[in-house]
């Protein structure tokens, strides 16, 4: 018998065999332990024939800020399949089983950091997460910084969250990570964790890093202010004397090419994940807008190939202040706008503008609704700094 459903504690064992072979890596009986914590609080979806497992997709339930909105995302991973069992349709079928229980249960987005883009694009989703990957020499980083305060090693979690969640919500899309996430997923067993303290000192940015071979990695780093950055970087030229090159990853509108004397670094623009818009109602009746003299009312028609109950007709209208969503045609005259769920999701996140995708083609409509839609759009870099 063939069956689609959620897989429980007693299937880890198969879960992590499956895991193990697909990705390629071998854990150990401390690693598995590990894993088997963190997949607590994973929902893990599984193709089964006689019982015996095939293929599965986990999806892990997180929150993340949207134009300052908390909103419910779901999380795609760990996809894999027995080889005797691929390009069989059953990842298709996994996929849209865990996107329809999102959707029933208020999950209104969903991440993913892909294999491939085509293959899930296919299934509505998009490249909206980017980051830029610098290595830098040492010598660049080697100046008179001249921040207020000082750094001191650290754990504790409170102010390492009270940072991150002041930085990342200047971007768009970011994690809001709890106690475990830093703790499962951030944390590592060898990174060094320097929190940053200005003269009255509060915690105004922090580093996580390890160094190997010469080269400092920096694997996670958030600030506050400008001397918050400072003090980071007077941090990372202190280690001059035991690397030379610094790695990290930051958003892609970063600006510390402005702050050294030499920006002609090693400097890589990177696509990383992707998202999608699970319930198109939902997400626009919640998304903030931005209100303008510009606006006129405006249809938005989507298509949804993947999940076709998001597919119709999305009107914006104005009521007093506000924009208000409706699948009803209101009275009066609206400018339209045609474009698939994928390129209303890069909109949305403001990692396009409806501008440039016209201009490419990839959606179509009248100019005023392409313009108005852009006006009401809040322009916010798109930045994830975190993995699953």
């Amino acid at each position: 018998m063939n069956q689609i459903k959620k897989l429980s504690h007693d299937h880890y064992p198969e879960i992590f065999k499956l895991s193990q072979f697909a990705f390629q890596y071998t854990l150990n009986e401390v690693e598995l332990e590990e894993k088997e914590k963190e997949a607590e609080r994973h929902e893990i979806w599984g193709w089964l024939e006689e019982e015996q497992l095939c293929a599965k997709v986990h999806m892990i339930p997180l929150q993340v800020n949207i134009n300052g909105n908390k909103v419910k995302m779901g999380g795609i991973a760990s996809v894999a399949s027995w080889p005797e069992y691929r390009r069989g349709g059953m990842i298709k079928k996994l996929l849209l089983t865990v996107l329809q229980s999102m959707k029933e249960n208020g999950y209104i987005i969903s991440y993913l950091h892909p294999f491939s883009v085509p293959f899930y694009r296919r299934y509505g989703y998009e490249l909206t997460f980017p980051y830029k990957r610098y290595q830098i020499p040492i010598e660049t980083l080697k100046k008179k910084w001249s921040p207020n305060g000082y750094a001191r090693r650290s754990k504790n979690y409170q102010e390492l969250d009270k940072i991150y969640s002041t930085y990342i919500n200047r971007y768009n899309g970011g994690l809001i990570r709890d106690e475990k996430w830093w703790q499962q997923r951030v944390i590592k067993k060898d990174t060094i964790i320097t929190i940053c303290y200005n003269d009255q000192n509060e915690p105004e940015g922090y580093l996580l890093y390890h160094v190997k071979d010469r080269i400092l990695y920096v694997e996670d780093m958030a600030y506050v202010n400008s001397n918050g950055l400072k003090l980071i970087l007077q941090l990372l030229s202190n280690h001059d004397s035991m690397v030379t090159s610094v790695e990290m990853k930051v958003p892609a509108d970063d600006s510390l090419p402005l702050l050294v004397d030499e920006p002609r670094y090693e400097q890589k623009l990177v696509p990383y994940f992707m998202s999608r818009i699970v319930d198109v109602s939902a997400f626009l009746r919640q998304y903030r807008f931005r209100m303008t003299d510009r606006f006129h009312p405006i249809a938005i028609e989507v298509e949804d190939e993947f999940l076709p109950e998001n597919t119709g007709t999305y009107y914006l209208t104005k009521e007093n202040s506000d924009i208000v969503v409706s699948r009803d045609k209101p009275d009066g005259k609206c400018q339209h706008i045609y474009c698939s769920v994928q390129q209303l999701t890069s909109i949305l996140l403001s990692y396009q503008n409806a501008t440039n995708l016209a201009g490419l083609q990839l959606i179509q409509g009248d100019v005023t609704a392409i313009q108005t839609l852009d006006a009401i759009i809040p322009n916010k870099q798109t930045y994830f700094p975190d993995f699953f």
